[in-house]
This record gives structure tokens, C-alpha cells and sequence, in this order.
């Protein structure tokens, strides 16, 4: 059962001589199919906890549990692997590569271990009927609107089924309407994947749709 338990997670930047400390002590626990928004003033390690959930990056001190397992004890290559199958991201700008089409995007996290198949290519094909985009599968993303992109984006970070899903300021490039469009889906594909969803907002408006809300502040996280 796909699930998360952040344990009093620690991130310091710095010589440990000078420490900056970022996160103070972060804990909570998420089961499948929550969902969470993070929200904070800038600077106020938001980003920095969803990389080290992401494993991303690593924490200073604390735990971190992804399906009951810590990803942080396997070799490099196991953990490159586990972060491929089990994490789907998706970044407030939406990191397409130019020289490929829609199709291809999304198809990208299958190639890393070697695991395009006709199966995979076929899920490509779904989660792009399921975002809007079944007519746009051979356009480049220099042909697509700003939102159409981050629709993109978000079929990529199914495409391998993860369990947790970690979104960094998904709607902050977009404008309103189109915005609100973007957390849609997010949210319908959420339900249908049932899988973990956490998103780092400023937007206080899409913070209220989620289930569970935490307010980081000055490194650490209060649940609202």
C-alpha cells in the first residue's frame, strides 16, 4: 500500500562550523490516496523538504519512508531506480525536452531502465487522451500553449505508475483560468491513481482544495 512517514527531518546548508538551518524537525505521515499542500513564505525550506521527500537531495538528520521502506539505504543505482518507478514530479516549469515530441515526453522515465515497452506505450497514449491531448501526440512543445505543456508534464509523472507524486508550484507559470484547469486534472488523476499527492503552493486558493494543509515556516510545519 503506497504510503509516506517523514520523521523529524533535519537540513542544513553551510560548513558545520556556520550551519544554516532550513528544516527544523519536520514529521507527519500520509496514507494512500491523501493528498497535501505546503505552502510558506519564500525561503522557507518548502522546496528543500519536497526534494529530500523526492530523494532529490539527502537530510542532515530524520527519516524518511516511502511504502515502508527507506530509500536513503539502497546504492545510488538502487535508489536511482527506486526514485524512477516510485516518484513522479512534476516542476513549475515543466522541463519538456524541446527536441521531442509530446509522445516521446512523457514516454522519457520508461527509457532510464530500460522499460519501454508496448505496454508503456500505450499508457503514454491513455494518460494523453486523459489530459486533453490525444491530438497533439507528434507536436513539439514550442507548439503548445503554456498549460498544454504542464498537461505534459503531469501524464510524465504517471507514466511509470509511482506511488508518490510531488508537485513544485505546478500552476505558477499559468494564468488563472488556466491554472485552475492544471489543478483539475491533478486532482482527477489523483483519484484515479490513488496515489500520494503533495504539492508546494503559494497559491492559497489551490491550498484549500487539498484534503491536509501544512504552513512551513522558519523550518518548520504546522498543520493547518
Amino acid at each position: 500500500m503506497n504510503s509516506l512517514k517523514v520523521s523529524d527531518i533535519y537540513k542544513n546548508f553551510g560548513t558545520e562550523a556556520q550551519p544554516i538551518e532550513v528544516l527544523r524537525g519536520v514529521s507527519f505521515e500520509m496514507a494512500q490516496g491523501e493528498s497535501l499542500a505546503i505552502t510558506g513564505p519564500s525561503g522557507s525550506g518548502k522546496s528543500t523538504l519536497l526534494h529530500l521527500i523526492g530523494t532529490l537531495d539527502r537530510p542532515s538528520s530524520g527519516t524518511i519512508e516511502i511504502n515502508g521502506e527507506d530509500p536513503f539505504g539502497l546504492s545510488e543505482p538502487q535508489l536511482a531506480r527506486f526514485r524512477n518507478q516510485g516518484v513522479g514530479f512534476v516542476f513549475q516549469d515543466h522541463h519538456l525536452l524541446p527536441q521531442y515530441s509530446v509522445w516521446e515526453n512523457v514516454l522519457i522515465p520508461t527509457m532510464a531502465f530500460k522499460t519501454r515497452d508496448e505496454e508503456a506505450e500505450k499508457r503514454a497514449q491513455q494518460l494523453l487522451e486523459r489530459v486533453g491531448l490525444a491530438h497533439r501526440l507528434t507536436h513539439r512543445p514550442a507548439e503548445l500553449s503554456g498549460g498544454e505543456r504542464q498537461r505534459v508534464a503531469v501524464a510524465r509523472a504517471l507514466i511509470n505508475h509511482p506511488s508518490l507524486i510531488l508537485c513544485d508550484e505546478p500552476t505558477g507559470n499559468l494564468d488563472h483560468v488556466t491554472a485552475g484547469e492544471v489543478s483539475a486534472l491533478l486532482f482527477e488523476l489523483h483519484q484515479t491513481e490513488q496515489n500520494v499527492l503533495i504539492v508546494v503552493t503559494h497559491s492559497l486558493e489551490l491550498a484549500s482544495r487539498f484534503e491536509r494543509r501544512f504552513e512551513l515556516e522558519a523550518g518548520r510545519c504546522a498543520e493547518v
